[in-house]
């Protein structure tokens, strides 16, 4: 790589940003360097020339980005113009060509690197308090997200089979691990929503190296798979699922434990899944040791659920039912996290129209995703309360709010840092257990018809004087 001379206007732009980098206070954004970035593209064997946008600051802008309301690349480059002209550097062109390109060239490992490497070195300093038993508590869940409907895009991520061509839109199935503790991303895996090996499972075991010996795993039903269950058990990790629908539990059988509480004997099955070889299938053990019990969950409706929890943890006096209720209970916050990202940081609808940035685009995300994260675990250690006490869309409200006044300017964010963990201390969610509400909304949507055709036809009829919908 050409290296530049310390005058350019580049290397003021980037020593100014590691300058604060470096700054005291939150690990990481010290991980997040301009000297990491670059050391992870150069893992990689990218190369890049002297530019204004290299990869540390493409990436820093990509983050201004996905943190933003508008989340558009004009938004982002006016943005960056904005600090170029507040501190006297050459002004770069407005259009968003050049950006956007240096987006293209960051490769797509760099980002995902990023992503768990952040993640897990939150999750990493969690305080004993926020563990459960002391032993790190991982959430697996999956999501969906969609794209704009271009032909690389349908190749990669076709629309469900229920639309027909032109009037859907591209869906990616999205698999993420989060942490209990902080609620970071600490894994995430994406592909199609159609064929075969396509399910979360699949996504599953290509990250399945993920978890470490002493993990526990909390996840819902569909996961209560023998093989899910057989894997994790060879990597040292203990399960909290519920059990699937297709299983029942006989608390007449078995060594009990408890009242409905028992350890049960489940026998491999005898056929083998079309994804996994022979010798995979004999290497699988032939029976599982298995705790079953049934939790009782009454909400504030007086409504009653019966939960059959399945478990590994298999001693009733270290790990009593109760709290393996409670534990199973916090798998919500899989869904609150999801919600997060896909609501309140708009990652729901993507923009970028090639399978590579749309990647990209969700990798991004979960990265900004988890810097908001690691300063909600900075703000609850200073206020001595649970990164799950504090609102993630508080949180995000408040970094927004300093962004916008100095977010480059090190001297005021150092001096600003603990004012801002003090905000976000403060931004903590109700006591709201059980919580309910009518799954509908208020307003009315506006009264445009839905499209019913290709755009492209449509438009076609609209140019001969013919209106191709109605608004009935």
């Amino acid at each position: 790589m050409a290296q530049s001379t310390a005058s350019s206007p580049r290397d003021q732009f980037d020593d100014f940003r590691d300058q604060f980098v470096q700054q005291k206070g939150l690990p990481f954004l010290r991980v997040l360097s301009r000297t990491f970035v670059e050391t992870a593209c150069r893992h990689v064997n990218h190369l890049w020339r002297q530019r204004i946008y290299t990869p540390w600051i493409t990436l820093s802008i990509f983050l201004s980005q996905v943190l933003s309301d508008d989340h558009s690349c004009d938004d982002a480059v006016d943005r960056f113009q904005k600090f170029r002209y507040d501190h006297e550097l050459p002004p770069v062109t407005p259009k968003t060509s050049s950006y956007c390109e240096a987006r293209q060239r960051l490769p797509e490992r760099v980002f995902w690197d990023l992503v768990r490497t952040t993640g897990q070195s939150i999750h990493q300093k969690a305080n004993d308090s926020w563990l459960f038993q002391g032993r790190p508590v991982k959430i697996i869940d999956g999501s969906t997200v969609i794209m704009p409907d271009t032909p690389e895009n349908q190749a990669a991520y076709p629309q469900v089979d229920t639309q027909k061509p032109g009037l859907g839109f591209p869906i990616a199935r999205l698999l993420v691990v989060f942490s209990l503790a902080v609620g970071t991303v600490l894994e995430a895996a994406m592909g199609p929503c159609q064929g075969k090996q396509t399910s979360e499972l699949a996504l599953l075991r290509t990250v399945i190296a993920q978890f470490q010996p002493g993990d526990i795993v909390l996840a819902d039903r569909f996961f209560c798979s023998y093989w899910v269950i057989a894997a994790l058990q060879a990597r040292g990790v203990d399960v909290v699922v519920r059990l699937h629908q297709r299983r029942t539990a006989d608390f007449r059988r078995g060594r009990r434990l408890g009242r409905e509480d028992h350890i049960v004997t489940w026998t491999k099955p005898q056929q083998v899944p079309d994804w996994m070889s022979r010798a995979e299938y004999d290497a699988m053990p032939a029976q599982l040791t298995i705790r079953e019990l049934r939790v009782r969950v009454q909400d504030k409706t007086k409504r009653v659920r019966n939960l059959v929890i399945v478990t590994t943890l298999l001693d009733a006096k270290t790990y009593q039912a109760k709290e393996l209720g409670g534990l199973f209970r916090q798998r919500w916050y899989a869904e609150l996290d999801l919600r997060s990202l896909k609501t309140d940081m708009r990652m729901e609808l993507l923009s970028t129209k090639s399978p590579e940035m749309v990647r990209k685009e969700v990798a991004t995300h979960l990265l900004a995703y988890n810097l908001i994260r690691g300063i909600m675990a900075e703000a609850a250690r200073a206020a001595e309360v649970k990164p799950r006490r504090l609102s993630f869309k508080g949180s995000l409200h408040t970094v927004r709010a300093f962004e916008e006044v100095h977010l480059y300017d090190p001297a005021r964010i150092v001096a600003d840092l603990p004012r801002l963990l003090s905000l976000i201390g403060k931004k903590r969610v109700g006591d709201r257990p059980d919580r309910y509400e009518p799954r509908a909304v208020k307003r009315r949507p506006k009264p445009h018809p839905l499209l019913r055709m290709p755009r492209a036809k449509a438009k076609r009829l609209i140019k001969r004087g013919i209106i191709p919908y109605s608004k009935a």
